[in-house]
């Protein structure tokens, strides 16, 4: 393993890799598989240490640190996988025609090129990032963790209430804050959930003492005597921390720089190869869009990293097939799981009653899409 701190020291790279989360770890682990000697660069923002991200939702109740959350660091990695790593480098700027890239410690060239970027938080501008937290990141997670273990039992606002925002309001109130959820429906996770399914759901939060605030928007966010003031249309609401889980967005500074087609939803990829519209780049993970829409699911990962580097390396592959696979909320009040690709169409009610609530919605006889929500074993 190579650590370089001047990329500008480095001969052209034949794989780089932008972005040491598991979507970046993912694809140089299955490029070293196929291939023992291929060199390969990553190049991360941060340390590049490797976590499973989606534990940052439900790591507070069980009194987890960043620290316990790290399953290996970056410098073990790239030893292990004899790769060269970038860590603490800012790309600032890819130029697909010299096939290099521009970032806060120099210049490198790259043969092929990999943006597992990931996707970076939605913030209105009415809500401040300097008032509010957004748990995107470890380093996020680390430093409310941290606030939070010398302070307990705070009134935590969550603005958001999708997946995210559901899990992390379950998570907090079960650690012993006092959790005030909102969202713009009149139920969470309603437009993913149907109103049956999200009337369930909004009863087993609001049972283990979460409150949820529907058809608010929230205005603005003050300071007030070390707390903040939250304002909405039918009051105002004082809380101790607010986080904010308004949805994720590309962002597309290098996909610009680079000159590749994308959009708000991501790098748009060919759906087999994973390739942008530069041959040359290819991009995994939550930052690309498929078919016109965003591909955020870590169970996938596997299977796109398969396709690129068969690819890369010219070695026969059917390409990838993407299938959403099941969503499956990691609350405890309620089991919320979801498969299939759901549709506005009306859902079939296949059962319910106080323990198990059944969904699913078919073209002709054909289950295309089911959602189940199971109550807590007694």
């Amino acid at each position: 393993m190579n650590t370089h701190t001047n990329p500008s020291q480095i001969p052209q790279a034949g794989v780089v890799v932008i972005g040491g989360g598991t979507a970046g770890w993912t694809i140089i682990e299955t490029l070293r598989k196929l291939d023992a000697t291929l060199d390969i660069t990553l190049i991360t923002a941060d340390s590049g240490d490797r976590y499973i991200k989606p534990q940052l939702s439900a790591a507070f109740s069980q009194n987890k640190t960043a620290a316990t959350l790290i399953n290996k660091t970056a410098e073990s990695l790239a030893a292990t996988l004899n790769i060269t790593l970038l860590a603490h480098t800012v790309v600032t700027s890819i130029d697909s025609h010299a096939q290099t890239i521009t970032s806060n410690h120099g210049m490198i060239g790259y043969h092929r090129l990999i943006l597992a970027t990931g996707a970076v938080p939605v913030l209105p501008a009415n809500l401040p990032c300097e008032h509010t937290w957004q748990i995107n990141h470890i380093d996020d997670f680390d430093k409310l963790q941290r606030k939070l273990a010398t302070k307990p039992n705070q009134h935590i606002a969550i603005i958001g209430a999708g997946m995210i925002g559901v899990e992390l309001a379950e998570d907090l109130s079960r650690a012993g804050h006092r959790i005030t959820l909102i969202g713009r429906d009149q139920l969470p996770l309603l437009g993913v959930l149907p109103p049956i399914a999200a009337t369930r759901l909004h009863t087993a939060l609001t049972d283990i003492g979460i409150c949820y605030l529907g058809d608010t928007h929230i205005q603005s966010i003050h300071p007030n005597q070390g707390q903040y003031q939250l304002s909405h249309a039918n009051g105002e609401l004082l809380v101790d921390e607010v986080i904010t889980s308004t949805g994720l967005m590309l962002d597309k500074t290098l996909a610009a720089s680079a000159g590749i087609d994308h959009s708000q939803h991501g790098i748009i990829v060919n759906p087999t190869t994973l390739q942008s519209s530069n041959p040359a780049i290819y991009a995994i993970g939550d930052c690309i869009s498929i078919y016109g829409k965003p591909c955020r699911f870590v169970a996938v990962l596997r299977e796109q990293a398969s396709a690129i580097a068969h690819h890369i390396l010219g070695l026969d592959h059917t390409g990838y097939q993407h299938k959403p696979p099941m969503i499956r909320l990691k609350n405890k009040a309620i089991t919320v799981s979801i498969t299939g690709e759901p549709t506005p169409q009306a859902w079939h009610i296949d059962n319910d009653d106080e323990s198990l609530l059944l969904l699913s919605q078919r073209i002709d006889d054909t289950i295309t899409a089911k959602i189940e929500l199971k109550a807590p074993s007694k």
